[in-house]
This record gives structure tokens, C-alpha cells and sequence, in this order.
């Protein structure tokens, strides 16, 4: 995604020449000055990684709370449908399947 918008890499800037004019800068600042990009450029892309894993992790973590929700919408409306005694026995039956969809499912 970011990778098509970056067009210099660390490892570009570490191993680029530059010509030797006698006006020219000193090489020595220059490379000092190359470092620290370098040092920031890694840095953007740890920093990108990271976030790129937290979106992911925050997605699918959206996804699993939206299917709970389905879920326990699923659950109330078969509650408020039931009437008087088979209350309880839906309420019982839902309770069973949840649990046995945990053991399937890994849910905690």
C-alpha cells in the first residue's frame, strides 16, 4: 500500500554515490546527514508496520464483535418469541448451543 508512494528506500539512500565536484560538500557531513534519513526511514517503516498490524488485528476484532452481536440479537429475539414455560426451555437450549459453539469454535 505505502510501498508504491515511498520511492527511496534506506538502503537506496546508504548506497548512493554522489560525484566529487571541488566546490562540492564534505563527504563526511553529507554521510552523517544520509545517516540520520536512513535512521528515520527505517523508524517511518517500523512504525508502519506496526500500525498495518494493528488495523488488522482492530479488523478482525470488528469482525468477531459484529458476529456476537448477530448472534445475541439471534438469542433475544428466540427469547421474546417463546412463551411461558418453554421461556426457561429456550433459554436453556440457547445456553447449551452457545456453550457447545465455544468448545467448537475456540471462543472463549
Amino acid at each position: 500500500m505505502y510501498h508504491e508512494r515511498i520511492l527511496l528506500t534506506s538502503k537506496d539512500i546508504l548506497e548512493k554515490e554522489f560525484k566529487i565536484d571541488t566546490r562540492g560538500y564534505r563527504p563526511q557531513e553529507v554521510d552523517k546527514y544520509l545517516d540520520v534519513i536512513i535512521r528515520d526511514y527505517e523508524e517511518f517503516a517500523r512504525i508502519i508496520k506496526e500500525t498495518e498490524a494493528d488495523k488488522k488485528e482492530i479488523i478482525e476484532d470488528n469482525i468477531r464483535l459484529k458476529q456476537e452481536i448477530r448472534r445475541l440479537r439471534t438469542q433475544l429475539d428466540a427469547l421474546k418469541e417463546g412463551t411461558g414455560s418453554s421461556d426457561s426451555n429456550n433459554a436453556d437450549l440457547l445456553r447449551r448451543i452457545s456453550n457447545l459453539e465455544k468448545i467448537i469454535y475456540g471462543k472463549e
